[in-house]
C-alpha cells in the first residue's frame, strides 16, 4: 500500500504544510487549479496513518460527484472508508437518526424544488391571496433565503420591504405547517432542521461532536449562514476544523453563499494556521497574469498571486463582433478549426455565457455546421416528468400523508379523478385528521366515516385500482424485494407504458428513462446495505439537486453559463457576451457587492482555460426583446493590454488600461500551539488493539508536537506507524 511518505513526494511546499497538519483550525486558501483536492485527500490519509479512526473524520463538500471521488480516492490510498458527504446528505443522515428529538417523525419525505413550489401555490390559494401580487416563485425564493440564513417564519422580518415581507412570512408560516402535516421536509430544511436540532438538543449535538472529531470542509467560500453555524457547532469542542476555499471564486450569493464566512475565519478561530496555494497546475502564465490583474480590483480579499511553470502561452484573443450572430459565427468557426485542424476534442472546449438566453444563437450556428454540442445545466434526469411520476407512487407508499405525491399520482394514468375531486378528498382528510392514503383505503372499504363525501361508482373503482397499486408497493417493500423489481411491477400494474403512448414522439424517450430509473435502483441496491424504498427515495432526492449528475455524450462541445463552469477545466475557452449589462449584469449596477461578484464570475471563467482563452464582445445585440447598442465590459479595462490581442477588424476600437487599487491583506497569525491533554501512557512491548489497524506491539513512546506519540508495529504491516495517542484510542491487551 502507498505510504504517506510516498504521497508527500507529490506535493509542493505549501501543499505539504496543509497535508501534514494534525490538530487545531487551518485555513487553506486554494487558488484556481492549485491542487486543493489532492491536498485534502492526503491530509485525511495522513490523519488515518497517525491513528485517527476513520469514523472520527468527516469531510463536507457541495456535490455528490466530488464527495464520491474523494471517498474512492481515500479508500484506494488507505483501505479505509471515510464519511465524505454533501451538506444536505449529512443533514438527511443526522435528521433520519435524530429528528424525533424535536418532535418530527423520522420517516419524513424530502420535497424537491417542484414539489415545494406546488405546496407554496396551495398555501397562497388557501389563504385567498392573488398569485399576481404574491408570486409563488418569489415567495418560494424568500422562504429558501430565510432558511439559508437560519431563520424561521418568526425571525424573517428583515429580509425585504415590509409590505411584501409580511405576506411572504404569512405564507412561510402556513407552508411550514403544511410540511409538518404531510410529514415532509424541503431541501433547505435538511440544513435548517439540523441547526435547530443542535441548538435545542445539546446532548444530541455532543454525541455528533464526539463522533466526528476532525472536520474538513471543501469550497468553504460557498457556505451559507446555516451551513456555517452547523460547522461551527460541530467543531466547537475540538476546533479541529480544516477548511479549503478561495474567496476570489465566491460566485453563488444568489444561492445564499456568504463570502464573509471565509473572510472571517481567522477572527472565528484566532489560533488558526493559514496556508496559501498559489502555484497553478492548469493554465499558462498569460492567462493567470490577466486573471490576477482583474481580481486585484476587488477589495476585502486575501491577497494571492497565481503562477505556473507551464510557460507564458498565447495572448488572450479579443473578438469584437458586429452583433450576436457575428459572435456566434466566429465561435463556431474557431471550434471547427481547433477540432479539425488542431486535433482538439470537442469536449475539451467550452462556450461560456452569462445568461441562458444567449445559447440560442450558438446552437443555430453549431447545428448549421453539424457540430455536436450539449447544454450543461439542462433538465436533470432526476427532474424528468416520467421519473417523478413513478417516484410519487413510491413516496405515498412510505409516507401516507404526502399531499403533493397524491395530487400528482391519483389521476396518473387518467382515472376520472380530476384536480377538483382530488382537492376535495384532501380537504375531507384534513377534517378527519388522517393521512390521505388511509382515506383512500376507507373509500374502497366503504367506511361510513367518509360521509358526506361522495364519489361515483366509477371513481370508487378507480380509487380501488390506485390503492391496490400502492399496497403492492408496500407489501414488496416489507418483503425487501429489490427496488428495481418494485418499480417494474408498479409500471406494469398501473399500465404506465400504455399511458406514455399518448406522448407520441416522446414516448420511447420516456420509456428509456423508466428503464434507466430501474437500472439506477439496481445499482443503488448493490452499493448499500439498506434495501428500502425510504433509502432509495432519499438518494434520489439528494442526487436530483445537482447538475453534475446530468449525463452527456462523450465528444460534444460544452455550452454553459459561467456559474456552471466552476470546478471544470478546458483546453480552449470562449467567454462570450463581454458587454456591459451582460457581464457585469445589469442587476449589479447599484450594488457594489453584486458588482464585485460579477468580477469574480469572470475570474472563474478565465481560470478554467488551460491553453487558449477568447473574449467576445458585440457592438449591438438583441437583449430582452430589443436591439441595443452595446459597450464593452468595463472589466476588460482592468486587464493589462500586454496580455490581450485584438482579432477585430476594427483595430483600436477600444482602449485598455490598468489601474490597480489597494487590496486588503489579511496577515497570517502565529502558528497554533499544541495543548496538553491527559492521555493513558503505554510502554514499549505492550500489546495493543486499534479499531482500524488491528493488533500491534508498542515499539517506542515519546512526546511529539501534538502530544504523546507511540510507534506501533501492527501484525499486518512491515514497519511501525507513528500514532497520536489521544486520538488513536488504543486498547491494551
Amino acid at each position: 500500500m502507498t505510504t504517506t511518505m510516498d504521497l508527500f513526494k507529490e506535493l509542493n511546499e505549501e501543499q505539504l504544510v496543509a497535508a501534514k497538519h494534525i490538530e487545531g483550525p487551518m485555513l487553506v486558501l486554494a487558488g484556481a487549479g492549485s491542487g486543493k483536492t489532492r491536498c485534502v485527500i492526503y491530509r485525511i490519509v495522513n490523519l488515518i496513518e497517525f491513528g485517527v479512526p476513520s469514523d472520527s473524520i468527516l469531510g463536507l463538500t457541495f456535490t455528490n460527484k466530488a464527495a464520491e471521488e474523494m471517498r474512492n480516492r481515500i479508500e484506494s490510498l488507505s483501505d479505509r472508508r471515510v464519511l465524505i458527504a454533501t451538506f444536505h446528505s449529512l443533514g438527511a443522515r443526522i435528521l433520519r437518526e435524530s429528528i424525533h428529538h424535536i418532535g418530527i417523525d423520522n420517516r419524513f419525505i424530502i420535497y424537491d424544488e417542484e414539489d415545494s413550489l406546488k405546496l407554496v401555490k396551495k398555501c397562497i390559494k388557501e389563504m385567498g391571496l392573488d398569485e399576481k401580487s404574491v408570486v409563488p416563485r418569489g415567495t418560494r425564493a424568500f422562504i429558501s433565503k430565510a432558511k439559508n440564513e437560519g431563520l424561521g417564519p418568526d425571525k424573517a422580518h428583515h429580509l425585504g420591504h415590509y409590505s411584501e415581507t409580511k405576506e411572504y412570512i404569512d405564507v412561510y408560516d402556513i407552508y411550514q405547517k403544511k410540511l409538518r402535516e404531510f410529514n415532509a421536509v424541503d431541501f433547505d430544511d435538511l440544513l435548517l432542521l439540523t441547526l435547530r436540532l443542535f441548538e435545542e438538543c445539546p446532548k444530541v449535538l455532543e454525541r455528533y461532536q464526539e463522533k466526528w472529531q476532525f472536520l474538513l470542509v471543501d469550497e468553504y467560500q460557498d457556505t451559507n449562514t446555516t451551513q456555517y453555524e452547523i460547522i461551527k457547532l460541530l467543531a466547537n469542542k475540538t476546533h479541529n476544523l480544516f477548511v479549503v476555499g478561495d474567496p476570489d471564486q465566491s460566485i453563488y450569493s444568489w444561492r445564499g453563499a456568504n463570502i464573509s464566512n471565509i473572510l472571517s475565519f481567522e477572527i472565528d478561530y484566532p489560533k488558526a494556521k493559514t496556508v496559501k496555494l498559489e502555484r497553478n497546475y492548469r493554465s499558462t502564465n498569460t492567462i493567470l497574469n490577466a486573471s490576477n490583474d482583474l481580481i486585484t480590483h476587488n477589495p476585502n480579499r486575501y491577497e494571492k498571486n497565481l503562477w505556473s511553470d507551464l510557460g507564458e502561452g498565447e495572448k488572450i484573443k479579443h473578438f469584437i463582433a458586429e452583433n450576436e450572430f457575428d459572435e456566434a459565427r466566429f465561435v463556431a468557426e474557431k471550434v471547427r478549426f481547433y477540432y479539425e485542424e488542431m486535433g482538439v476534442s470537442l469536449n475539451e472546449m467550452v462556450v461560456f455565457y452569462r445568461t441562458n438566453f444567449q445559447s440560442r444563437v450558438f446552437e443555430d450556428q453549431l447545428l448549421t455546421r453539424s457540430i455536436p454540442y450539449v447544454i450543461i445545466g439542462g433538465v436533470s434526469f432526476y427532474q424528468r416528468k416520467e421519473v417523478k411520476d413513478i417516484l410519487a407512487y413510491l413516496k405515498l407508499a412510505v409516507c401516507h400523508s404526502d399531499y403533493i405525491s397524491f395530487v400528482r399520482s391519483i389521476n396518473l394514468p387518467k382515472r376520472g379523478i380530476g384536480q377538483v375531486t382530488a382537492e376535495k378528498m384532501v380537504c375531507r382528510t384534513a377534517e378527519l385528521g388522517e393521512p390521505i392514503f388511509i382515506f383512500c383505503q376507507q373509500i374502497v372499504a366503504k367506511n361510513p366515516c367518509i360521509a358526506p363525501f361522495k364519489l361515483s361508482s366509477k371513481q370508487v373503482n378507480a380509487v380501488a385500482e390506485y390503492v391496490a397499486a400502492i399496497e403492492s408497493v408496500i407489501e414488496m417493500n416489507k418483503q425487501q424485494i429489490s427496488i428495481g423489481e418494485i418499480i417494474g411491477n408498479l409500471v406494469e400494474k398501473i399500465h404506465y407504458f400504455e399511458h406514455l403512448e399518448n406522448e407520441k414522439e416522446l414516448a420511447n424517450d420516456r420509456k428509456e428513462n423508466i428503464y434507466e430509473l430501474q437500472e439506477k435502483a439496481n445499482q443503488w441496491s448493490k452499493q448499500t446495505d439498506e434495501i428500502s424504498i425510504e433509502g432509495f427515495l432519499e438518494e434520489m432526492s439528494l442526487r436530483g439537486q445537482h447538475v453534475e449528475d446530468f449525463e452527456k455524450p462523450k465528444d460534444t462541445l460544452n455550452l454553459m453559463t459561467l456559474h456552471n463552469g466552476k470546478g471544470l477545466e478546458f483546453r480552449v475557452v470562449f467567454i462570450t457576451g463581454l458587454d456591459n449589462d451582460l457581464l457585469p449584469h445589469a442587476n449589479s449596477r447599484d450594488c457594489i457587492e453584486a458588482y464585485q461578484e460579477e468580477r469574480r464570475l469572470l475570474y472563474v471563467g478565465m481560470t478554467r482555460a488551460k491553453e487558449r482563452l477568447y473574449f467576445c464582445s458585440s457592438l449591438e445585440r438583441h437583449v430582452w426583446g430589443q436591439k441595443r447598442n452595446q459597450t464593452e465590459s468595463c472589466f476588460l479595462k482592468e486587464i493589462s493590454s500586454e496580455y490581450l490581442q485584438s482579432v477585430s477588424l476594427r483595430s483600436g476600437a477600444y482602449r485598455y488600461y490598468k489601474d490597480k487599487g489597494e487590496s486588503q491583506v489579511f496577515h497570517e497569525p502565529e502558528p497554533a500551539k499544541s495543548f496538553d491533554e491527559n492521555t493513558e501512557m503505554f510502554k514499549p512491548g505492550d500489546a495493543v488493539l486499534h479499531k482500524d489497524f488491528g493488533v500491534g506491539i508498542i515499539q517506542e513512546v515519546y512526546e511529539g508536537s501534538v502530544g504523546s506519540m507511540a510507534d506501533v508495529l501492527f501484525s499486518n504491516e512491515s514497519k511501525s506507524k507513528s500514532l497520536v495517542l489521544k486520538y488513536a484510542k488504543l486498547t491494551r491487551l
